[in-house]
């Protein structure tokens, strides 16, 4: 019995589609220890990382304890179970608690936290080599933690926040950027933005952007210096302005002087991304016109499995818009789009329009019009595909 129980261990040590079967199960943490065992163990758990390119996500929807925001619990217990290795993370937690300005009513005192310090505490839960991007917003969507079919949730007031977690992605590049107004120079120098690969990239799909210290003066005119280059047929812009960011991990990035404006990003390229965007003016205001925007967006018939979507909205809008009624964009989407998790945020402005791109239908600039992407008590609902997953 000796001989044969170790001659099993033996087999299973030793046999790559055993051990590739039983690290699949591992998230991810357990499973970059597991590759320190052996050469065989690593290229197993080396292969087996590279079949997850499903995004994750960590949603934090309860107020935590006053040291610390919530996101940050939810990120460290939440990384030991996630099954992808991130490389670009996007998250987004709410201004008032994230800076600590909130006065509780049950605690006198004032949250102690620091906006700076709540970001590194984030970032170091994250992979030295990913790239992070952090904002802060008055208001989160979120959908919960679990399901893509979770109800998505618009939180107005209190603690809540999500961080997006992007593993590496066959066929897709996502990168940051940051541009910020240079109070020297006038005009924005347009060489910026080849480095940051949006121009002369023709696999460019999808823009988020993000503006932030959006009161300064000239704010506005820099955003429309970045704004409008970008406004062509055949890549989807969308986003809005936020309080500020928090994060910009990534080599050729650098924090500004806090009190500069400016925009940060995140860029999707690759022939396989598909993406649509829509505008809820100010006009929808109930239920029924709601529901007819996210009907314009399921005409794009952009494919529900391996997509993301995202809501920017108007701190104008949410319930006080639709008098009574919470969560309805959020509901909205959701009746149309039962498997798509949803995120997003109130900012200080919108960023988007209505506009579809898929495979190869691309939609070219008509008699030159450009369409107007600022606005105001609006809301941009956007999808976007990563391709297929084998």
């Amino acid at each position: 019995a000796m001989e044969s129980a170790a001659k099993g261990g033996f087999v299973l040590a030793n046999l790559a589609e055993v051990v590739e079967r039983v690290l699949g199960f591992l998230p991810t943490k357990a499973l970059l220890r597991a590759a320190c065992v052996c050469r065989l163990w690593r290229e197993c758990a080396r292969r087996t990382l590279r079949t997850r390119q499903r995004i994750a996500w960590v949603s934090a929807l309860e107020a935590g304890p006053a040291e610390s925001h919530a996101l940050v619990r939810a990120l460290a217990r939440e990384l030991e179970k996630v099954h992808v290795l991130p490389q670009t993370v996007l998250y987004i937690a709410d201004a008032e608690t994230f800076s600590g300005h909130e006065d509780c009513h049950e605690q006198k005192k004032a949250r102690k936290r620091n906006s700076k310090e709540t970001a590194l505490a984030l970032e170091k839960l994250l992979p030295k080599r990913c790239q992070v991007l952090g904002l802060v917003t008055p208001g989160i969507v979120v959908t919960p933690m679990g399901s893509s079919s979770n109800q998505p949730q618009e939180i107005e007031e209190g603690e809540a926040g999500f961080a997006l977690l992007f593993p590496k992605i066959d066929g897709v590049k996502i990168h940051t950027f940051h541009f910020s107004k240079d109070v020297k120079n006038r005009v924005f120098d347009e060489s910026k933005f080849a480095e940051a690969g949006l121009k002369n990239n023709p696999d460019l799909r999808v823009v988020l952007l993000f503006g932030y210290n959006s009161w300064k003066t000239g704010a506005t005119r820099f955003l429309h210096q970045i704004v409008n280059p970008l406004n062509e047929k055949s890549i989807i812009l969308a986003g809005g302005q936020v309080e500020s960011f928090t994060s910009l991990t990534s080599e050729n990035n650098h924090a500004q002087p806090g009190d500069a404006c400016g925009v940060v990003g995140l860029a999707f390229s690759g022939p396989q991304i598909q993406s649509a965007t829509v505008l809820l003016d100010q006009d929808v205001a109930d239920e029924r016109t709601a529901e007819a925007a996210m009907q314009r967006l399921k005409a794009a018939n952009i494919p529900e499995h391996n997509t993301i979507g995202f809501m920017f909205a108007c701190v104008g809008r949410g319930y006080r818009h639709y008098k009574t009624k919470r969560n309805m964009e959020a509901d909205a989407f959701r009746k149309f789009f039962p498997n798509v998790p949803l995120f997003g945020f109130f900012g200080h402005g919108e960023i988007g329009c209505d506009r579809i791109v898929t495979g190869n239908f691309v939609l070219r600039e008509c008699n030159d019009i450009k369409d107007d992407l600022l606005h105001g008590y609006t809301t941009v609902m956007t999808l976007i595909h990563l391709g297929s997953t084998k």
